[in-house]
């Protein structure tokens, strides 16, 4: 069994999810089964939107550095961080540190890949930073995937705010579900799931849509690789 560190608190919740679901994921018979992580839960990152969307606030990549060295000094093996925008910033938490980062972003488009296959339409469904920060487009392209994000991102990203400011509700449903439906009239019925806060209401996606959470896709190799049975997740700790 070897250690994981997690840079958790953006948000929450959704650290918090995926502890949940790597509870499920280890497949254990009682406590010693389960995967030893080492997490740092801080909300106080700062806000990715605000200085990747509206340039200001300040530069989260030395507060995102500072957290990956205090986990390796705890003795983390490998790191995951379950935000999606925040992985814009994962050049200064590699260059932290010298334990692999378990990367959702390289992850989640071998699994688009999969479902889609070459030359598909994706759906990404993730807060508008992502696709100004065009985080997904360089490994899309070396995949042979087309990425397509929702039109109505003011709808979105304040669904996103709405989720992180009182929880999943039912108008944040609706504009996910709404969103997808678009995607998918598009031509992107294989959709991810970008945003931690949209994992908490995975299944608000158009019934048609064939969507996996990047979530889940992090969740399986922070499993492989504490487990020591992942020859994938070596390839996607870069």
């Amino acid at each position: 069994m070897r250690t994981v560190g997690i840079l958790g608190g953006m948000g929450p919740e959704a650290t918090v999810l995926l502890m949940q679901r790597l509870l499920r994921a280890a497949g254990a018979e009682d406590d010693s089964g389960h995967i030893h992580l080492v997490v740092d839960q801080n909300p106080q990152v700062p806000s990715r939107i605000a200085f990747l969307l509206e340039g200001r606030g300040e530069d989260p990549a030395p507060v995102l550095a500072a957290m990956a060295r205090g986990l390796e000094a705890a003795g983390a093996e490998a790191l995951a961080m379950p935000c999606n925008t925040a992985h814009h910033f994962a050049p200064a938490i590699r260059d932290a540190v010298t334990v692999p980062f378990l990367d959702m972003v390289t992850l989640a488009v071998a699994r688009a890949r999969a479902l889609a296959g070459p030359g598909g339409r994706v759906g990404v469904l993730a807060s508008p930073a992502v696709r100004r920060t065009a985080l997904f487009e360089a490994r899309m392209a070396a995949a042979g995937l087309e990425p397509l994000y929702p039109e109505d991102e003011a709808a979105l990203l304040s669904a996103i705010r709405r989720i992180k400011a009182a929880g999943a509700d039912g108008t944040a449903r609706d504009v996910l579900g709404a969103v997808s439906a678009g995607l998918v009239a598009r031509g992107a019925r294989v959709q991810m799931i970008a945003c931690t806060e949209f994992s908490l209401i995975a299944d608000a996606v158009a019934e048609d849509a064939v969507a996996f959470d990047t979530l889940d896709v992090l969740v399986e190799a922070i499993r492989d690789f504490a487990l020591c049975c992942g020859a994938g997740t070596k390839r996607a700790a870069m």
